[in-house]
């Protein structure tokens, strides 16, 4: 067998600590101003020093990472400003994938998320804040890949992957004991093959919660 090229162990290196960090923040797995460093993310990761610097150079181009002026690498805190913009980036990017998505939920479909939205429950039962993160955008994936829009979606997960350590702060605000009743409310337009209210459904989801951390 030809062994490998150091550049392509590199890589594979920075893909899994780049994949890995993102999805801790997407998920909210990190706090709002968490520090990091790069020796911190070799170390954990076992990694050299480059592998760590490029995973979080491409973190910090999408928005998921904040670079001081000193170097300093952290989760952002984001202003009542951002998270309005953010919101309102929700609320035209999901309607639309769930429009796009509709014509093509088919039963199988619904009785999935379902599922899912039953995982929600469950992670509101255990009181895990960062499991309830990713059912809830499993949730929504799972309906928005059916859109077959991936730029959309590719453009959700980012904003997602922003909000993440916020909407972290945001589940501790909210106290839920059950599902959001916006995905009710989405289940049931799908079913009804409703898109008007499938729309409104969705930018309620989006949204509702986000103006709680505003103030």
């Amino acid at each position: 067998m030809i062994a490998p090229k150091p550049q392509d162990s590199t890589s594979a290196a920075h893909e899994r600590v780049y994949r890995a960090l993102r999805s801790r923040i997407m998920h909210g797995e990190i706090q709002p101003g968490a520090a990091l460093t790069l020796r911190g993310i070799g170390a954990e990761f076992e990694v050299s020093m480059t592998p760590a610097r490029e995973a979080v150079r491409r973190l910090v181009a999408e928005g998921a990472l904040s670079l001081s002026s000193s170097g300093r690498v952290s989760t952002p805190e984001l202003s009542n400003d951002r998270i309005e913009e953010l919101a309102a980036l929700r609320a035209l990017l999901e309607p639309e994938l769930g429009s796009r998505a509709l014509p093509r939920a088919h039963l199988a479909l619904i009785e999935r998320l379902e599922q899912i939205n039953g995982r929600v429950s469950q992670m509101i039962a255990r009181h895990d804040a960062a499991g309830y993160i990713r059912m809830n955008l499993e949730f929504h994936r799972t309906l928005y890949l059916r859109a077959q829009a991936p730029a959309i979606l590719a453009l959700t997960e980012t904003v997602w992957l922003q909000l993440g350590p916020t909407m972290r702060a945001l589940y501790g605000r909210l106290n839920r004991t059950e599902p959001p009743a916006s995905h009710r409310m989405i289940l049931g337009a799908l079913k009804a093959g409703d898109e008007p209210g499938l729309r409104l459904a969705i930018r309620a989801d989006a949204t509702k919660g986000l103006r709680m951390l505003k103030g």
